[in-house]
């Protein structure tokens, strides 16, 4: 059994996965020497050369090759199903790793057998440290959070939200990190299940956590290890899909956790931010202002709107689309 695997599921992003894994293998080489490391690649339908790049230069990495895209959550499962570690790192493909970082998570986690899953801290590109560290987001939250009404929310409503009373640096129990980097060990894995497959993209390390923390362990948010995480790299190249399945989830969160009523009323609000957002851009595209990113807005939103922010307008989006 190796000591540790690490699952990466990748699309389109050929460059910065050949960087990722590099920065895998030659970073604490004495480490590495001393445990056994597999890595699996779980490549959703790409045609940027991923998967010919992966034979040709890494022959040793486990690569499994979807067809299609299946999204995030349900490739993250198909990773897991294949690894043998006891413990598992969930890893972007647009990240590396920094120094000892494995070294150090798989540290922490043998003295601390209650710790069901850890966050090292994401570094920027330039260095600087990027938020990831999260308390569980309220229905006053997901009302402001990522949408245009976010600049007028009360300070201390996203403050609490995004733990910016907290030092960067310290080690602290969290309710849950963002999805760049997750590692856990296997005992978490075969008692809590994978990720939920409902969702396509966005808001799976949310519930995840949850479900783990709901079982009795321990979420940690670690900054003795360090990834830089380059940032969205895959969903950039599909605009108005990050809007539909970023929305979509929160909605199917809230629904999964505070009910039908609560979801639905989300649900609403945010279809009409939407709407005042598409009537915002056709008036600055009718007085002539950037016209090629209005038209290139307008048709995010109308598709966005399209959808209803259901999960079965979601379905057939992703259908058609496959991003």
């Amino acid at each position: 059994m190796p000591d540790l695997s690490i699952v990466i599921v990748s699309w389109n992003v050929c460059d910065l996965l050949r960087q990722c894994i590099q920065s895998i293998l030659t970073r604490d080489v004495r480490f590495h020497s001393a445990i056994d490391i597999e890595i699996i690649v779980v490549d959703n339908g790409s045609a940027d050369g991923t998967v010919e790049m992966l034979r040709e230069e890494f022959p040793d990495v486990c690569t499994i090759e979807n067809d299609s895209n299946p999204g995030f959550a349900t490739a993250n499962n198909q990773g897991i199903a294949r690894a043998h570690g006891r413990y598992l790192l969930l890893l972007n493909p647009d990240t590396e790793v920094v120094g000892h970082t494995l070294a150090a998570l798989i540290g922490f986690a043998d003295v601390n057998p209650d710790v069901g899953l850890l966050g090292p801290q994401l570094l920027n590109t330039d260095g600087s440290v990027q938020s990831s560290r999260r308390r569980f987001p309220t229905i006053a939250t997901a009302l402001f959070e990522s949408t245009w009404l976010e600049p007028l929310a009360p300070r201390r409503l996203l403050d609490r939200y995004y733990m910016r009373d907290r030092n960067d640096n310290e080690i602290l129990d969290v309710d849950w990190v963002q999805g760049a980097a997750l590692f856990t060990r296997r005992e978490v894995v075969e008692q809590v299940g994978g990720m939920d497959e409902r969702y396509f993209m966005y808001s799976e390390e949310l519930d995840w956590c949850r479900c783990i923390k709901n079982a009795g362990w321990r979420i940690v948010y670690f900054p003795k290890a360090q990834v830089v995480h380059h940032g969205g790299k895959s969903s950039e190249q599909v605009v108005a899909s990050r809007h539909i399945y970023f929305q979509t989830s929160k909605v199917l969160y809230f629904r999964k956790y505070y009910g039908v009523y609560t979801s639905e009323v989300l649900r609403v609000f945010l279809l009409g931010n939407y709407v005042w957002q598409l009537g915002v851009e056709c008036l600055k595209w009718l007085l002539g202002h950037h016209r090629s990113l209005r038209r290139e807005r307008i048709a995010a939103y109308c598709e966005l709107l399209a959808t209803g922010l259901r999960a079965a307008g979601l379905k057939q989006h992703a259908t058609s689309r496959r991003p």
